[in-house]
């Protein structure tokens, strides 16, 4: 059985596809966040899910219960969601893709989103990810891009992709393109390993950024970047007591400005990154709370 849900097929121009998976490739929602966002701004309309049940160990990716306006539960099963929308000003139309890394199954759901790419007449899809780094939260966001396919990167100005480990269903899903002739980019954010919040706000912004030559168009994010204002600032109010994280940060700023990816390694060493991260969720929690 086709686990491809299609409500409708849309006549779309030229399309682009943005993609977004939760979960280990999704470091503080960034990622899943800026392509809700890009179907939000445009006004985007479903036109197909995936079925979860054969991707999914529900005892790992469990589904929630949620109360609707009414009192009444609701059961929400992980999801996998498809929309698109007109661009009113470019060239190609959008198709926008967010949902939750599989459990299993990862061939066949990658043929699965292939299969509807080639029908649909997708040119290029751009997956966006997010990943832990050792960068500072008081610095730009910086957005690394990277493709298999040398023309997507001379054309997008990426680099072809050397990386070798483990990957995700990004991975995953690039190598089925290739192999159906596709062509494929992806756009990675990195967020500070010691910040594992639920939202990064700047990550989002920087991600929307770059995208927005690749798809033609360009965001209003304004309300993103006060957020992301707000975000910095809370978080040097939460480490402000804390002299050992202070002086980590320090040596990330010192090695951002001077374009150098590892910070020194001369100082005394940091507490525990676990110790580090508690200190801030729990102070932003309690700041989000309060409010």
């Amino acid at each position: 059985m086709d686990p491809l849900r299609i409500d409708l097929v849309p006549d779309l121009r030229d399309p682009i596809a943005v993609m977004a998976f939760g979960g280990w490739n999704d470091a503080a929602s960034a990622a899943t966040n800026a392509a809700r966002f890009v179907a939000r701004r445009l006004g985007a309309r479903r036109f197909a899910s995936v079925d979860p049940e054969d991707f999914y160990d529900f005892r790992e990716t469990r589904p929630h219960v949620r109360i609707d306006s009414r009192g009444q539960r609701n059961l929400v099963w992980p999801t996998n969601e498809l929309f698109y929308a007109r661009n009113p000003v470019g060239p190609h139309d959008i198709v926008i893709g967010v949902g939750v890394e599989p459990n299993l199954h990862w061939r066949s759901f990658s043929d699965a989103f292939a299969t509807l790419f080639r029908d649909l007449g997708v040119e290029l899809v751009v997956n966006l990810g997010a990943l832990m780094a050792d960068v500072p939260h008081t610095r730009d966001v910086p957005v690394s891009g990277s493709t298999p396919d040398p023309a997507v990167a001379k054309s997008l100005n990426l680099v072809a992709s050397r990386y070798q480990g483990p990957t995700g269903i990004v991975g995953v899903l690039h190598d089925t393109l290739r192999r159906w002739g596709t062509p494929a980019a992806s756009l990675w954010a990195n967020v500070p390993n010691y910040i594992t919040t639920a939202q990064n706000p700047p990550a989002t912004v920087a991600l929307l950024k770059r995208l927005q030559p690749i798809v033609g168009l360009e965001f209003d994010y304004r309300e993103l970047v006060s957020a992301g204002e707000r975000f910095v600032g809370e978080v040097n109010t939460a480490i402000s007591g804390n002299p050992d994280v202070l002086e980590y940060v320090r040596r990330l700023e010192a090695a951002s400005d001077s374009g150098d990816d590892t910070p020194s390694t001369n100082t005394s060493p940091l507490p525990p990154g676990s110790d580090i991260v508690l200190d801030v969720e729990e102070f932003l929690r309690g700041r989000r709370d309060d409010s």
